[in-house]
């Protein structure tokens, strides 16, 4: 019998839906890039590449970083990561990718942003497993 699910509870859901699309976007980027984009520049096909990398090794980070805030390792500040995580890399992939099929190239400036939040969510899921040890 299921207890009455907690915001924590919902927020795994939640989370580990998106890491579960946002696998299967990387997944679907990696068969791209490897054979559909061939007549990119070698730069857009390495900036295209990182993205889908930044995006696979996210994703699964998202679900262990989920399995730790569900053991009640790291408290609020762990699913505050996650979340700044989770943005930051529809920011920083999404932003490549759109630049790749045609969105204007000032979309590429929304990137660093992304990047920027994963930092800071990798900082803060440091400082919350600290926190709690």
């Amino acid at each position: 019998m299921q207890t009455s699910a907690t915001p924590t509870s919902l927020e795994a859901k939640l989370l580990l839906c998106y890491a579960g699309v946002s696998l299967f976007v990387a997944t679907v980027g990696g068969a791209l890039g490897s054979h559909v984009l061939t007549s990119l520049d070698a730069r857009s096909l390495h900036s295209f590449e990182t993205a889908v990398q930044f995006q696979f090794l996210h994703g699964l980070a998202l679900i262990a970083l989920v399995l730790a805030g569900l053991r009640g390792i790291g408290g609020r500040w762990l699913w505050v990561a996650a979340w700044l995580i989770a943005v930051g890399t529809l920011l920083f992939s999404g932003s490549i990718y759109a630049k790749t099929f045609g969105a204007p190239p000032a979309i590429v400036s929304v990137a660093p942003y992304g990047g920027v939040a994963i930092m800071v969510g990798w900082l803060l899921f440091a400082a919350s497993a600290w926190r709690r040890s």
